[in-house]
């Protein structure tokens, strides 16, 4: 399902006008907003996600400001004007690095205090009735962030909440679609439960919405992880619109800023997202003074247009990615089922009893970085959850550095090999020293091969860097050939596991002739067990990317039958395909290389350029370039 406005999917910015800031309804300048709209408009937007900042909002338990209520309204009048709609955002108490409560809150919590949940339900209701017949209200968000401004609860507490102040929002009368605005930081994305559950929340509103602002030390895993966030969110059977991402002039030079929007709009749309709203509109250099921007100097820079109004490159970027999803008619688009599944094990969202906080946290590194080497490898991949089951019919399962599955888990991977399917396993011992080791059902049945494990103990890799070389072909990967994989992790996660074959053979090798890489066949598949946490590895490292896993999952889609209608050999471009109902496909091409880079994709048909349809065999990319192509029939 794709959120649209007349027939387009949402694309826009949240917005405070640079006249005030998050105090803007205290000094609302209508023609100042109508030309900083203008601008966006002008830039292929359509949508703003706005703010009742809440402590000049309500004033009282009982009261709303009715002259911000007017200034509101002139507000989506201004956006009706344009052809613009906006997301109103209720509890605004955060923003931007302050917390801010109205005067009458006095400390209670806003989650298990009747009185106070009631209040905000009766706030979020009154302003729902007020403007929810206007046709500039595209949707309604019950909060900025609630994570950080009312901190995190108990998952019941916090699922109480909100399904009374989403039942707030219809009550006013409010039909449009509505979300929480927490960020999406649930422990089914992250790892950490803040009580936020994202799969308790998609059960109640009508779209997930992601805010990724990342700090990493590798570049291509930054330009992939608001993509892996996306398609982490993507498994509830929501729309995705990834709500907040963007970039501070004070982090980012003028370029780097274009790349980074460039990156984060075209695979997150290759990851599932079907709306985008940037942080933010504008700069704020003229209220140094004022907080936020006196403590947090570096939000005063976030925006598509700077302190004047003037545009800034990344804003160009986004009119870019506009007339890209206008050319495509996105609305129409879909992405082509994925033959390939990446399994997201239940560690990463419950709590099993007697398990450790780092055993979840630790699956969302190992998990990304996987995704990272399926793109890098061009795999139509989804992310399947173990906790929702493991479907049949795909061609090639991923189980990546995987130290724990449940049981039923593991005998189900066994029954789809068994059916036809590649199931790949890497082992890894975990991230801590609690019952360290595989906790797999049949390690040696499914796997055929006798571990070698001493109780208690893990078999250290001792070498910076592991030569796996191959006995004999493995799809592209040449008899004799040898992949180099830096070796990453600490006292616990560094470490092989030893094991004799039985009935397994051995595909490669290590250094010391180690087995590092397994084939069991079994019924009419197989089963593959890589002895390295290479994924891990990786994971640990940083400016590690492109690393040699993507050649293993290139080499396991051959051995698995994967169809993959175009593939580029450079892993620093990657390959992938969106079809529209009317028969057309398109094909996208994103480069991670830093320079230009010429390419000669493999195609099943053949490429073409976008308008002129002109045949391609070989394109340059510019540095992080993305191309988009017509996708032509198989001959």
């Amino acid at each position: 399902m794709v959120l649209l406005i007349e027939g387009r999917p949402w694309l826009g910015a949240n917005f405070w006008s640079r006249a005030g800031g998050p105090l803007m309804w205290r000094q609302y300048d209508p023609a100042l907003v109508r030309d900083e709209l203008q601008v966006l408009r002008e830039h292929g937007m359509n949508l703003t996600r706005s703010f009742f900042f809440w402590p000049d909002f309500m004033p009282a338990p009982d009261r709303i400001d009715p002259e911000l209520v007017r200034r509101y309204a002139d507000f989506l009048d201004r956006h009706h004007e344009l052809g613009m709609r906006t997301i109103p955002t209720f509890v605004v108490g955060h923003m931007s690095g302050e917390n801010w409560d109205p005067a009458w809150r006095r400390g209670r919590d806003l989650y298990a205090d009747v009185w106070m949940v009631a209040r905000q339900a009766w706030y979020v209701r009154e302003l729902t009735a007020r403007f929810h017949e206007h046709p500039a209200v595209a949707a309604w968000l019950i909060s900025n962030e609630m994570p950080i401004y009312g901190e995190p609860s108990t998952r019941d507490r916090v699922t109480a909440w909100a399904e009374l102040v989403v039942q707030a929002v219809r009550a006013g009368g409010g039909t449009q679609p509505v979300s929480v605005g927490d960020g999406a930081w649930g422990i089914e994305v992250t790892g950490v439960d803040n009580g936020f559950s994202v799969r308790d929340l998609a059960a109640i509103t009508d779209f997930v919405g992601p805010h990724v602002y990342r700090m990493e030390n590798d570049i291509v895993r930054q330009h992939l992880t608001a993509a892996f966030v996306c398609e982490l969110a993507g498994t509830m059977d929501r729309p995705v619109v990834l709500e907040e991402f963007g970039v501070t002039d004070n982090f980012v030079s003028a370029e780097h800023a274009r790349h980074y929007y460039r990156q984060t709009l075209h695979n997150s749309l290759l990851a599932g997202a079907t709306g985008w709203i940037a942080w933010n509109n504008t700069d704020y250099d003229d209220l140094y003074d004022q907080d936020p921007y006196r403590h947090h100097a570096f939000e005063m820079h976030f925006g598509l247009t700077d302190s004047t109004g003037r545009p800034k490159p990344q804003l160009a970027e986004v009119r870019e990615f506009a007339s890209v999803l206008d050319r495509v008619d996105f609305a129409r688009c879909t992405r082509a089922p994925g033959q390939v599944g990446l399994l997201v094990p239940s560690y990463l969202e419950h709590a099993y009893p007697f398990t450790e906080d780092s055993d979840r946290t630790y699956l969302f590194g190992v998990l990304r970085q996987s995704y990272v080497a399926t793109r890098a490898a061009d795999l139509p991949v989804r992310l399947l959850r173990e906790r929702d089951g493991i479907p049949d019919g795909l061609a090639l399962y991923l189980v990546p550095s995987a130290k724990q599955l449940t049981a039923p888990a593991w005998r189900l991977l066994a029954e789809v090999a068994q059916d036809g399917a590649t199931v790949y396993v890497s082992y890894s011992p975990g991230g801590n020293g609690v019952q360290r080791g595989p906790w797999y059902a049949d390690l040696n049945g499914m796997f055929g091969v006798e571990h070698q494990l001493r109780y208690g103990l893990v078999d250290p890799i001792e070498d910076d860097e592991v030569g796996v070389r191959f006995l004999d072909a493995l799809g592209p990967i040449a008899a004799g050939a040898t992949l180099r994989f830096t070796t990453g992790g600490d006292e616990h996660s560094r470490a092989y596991l030893p094991v004799r074959p039985t009935s397994a053979r051995v595909l490669a090798v290590d250094g010391r002739d180690r087995p590092v890489l397994l084939e069991r066949t079994t019924g009419r598949g197989r089963m593959v067990l890589c002895t390295y946490p290479i994924e891990h590895m990786a994971a640990a490292l940083p400016s590690v990317n492109p690393e040699p896993t993507h050649a293993v999952y290139d080499a396991l889609a051959v051995l698995a039958g994967v169809e993959r209608p175009v593939t580029v050999a450079d892993p620093l471009v990657h390959a992938a395909t969106l079809s529209h109902e009317d028969g057309r496909r398109f094909a996208w091409l994103v480069s991670q290389s830093p320079d230009p880079l010429t390419v000669r994709p493999t195609v099943r048909g053949g490429l073409a350029g976008l308008e002129d349809w002109r045949p391609l065999d070989e394109l340059t990319l510019p540095p992080f370039g993305v191309s988009v192509l017509n996708l032509l029939p198989d001959s």
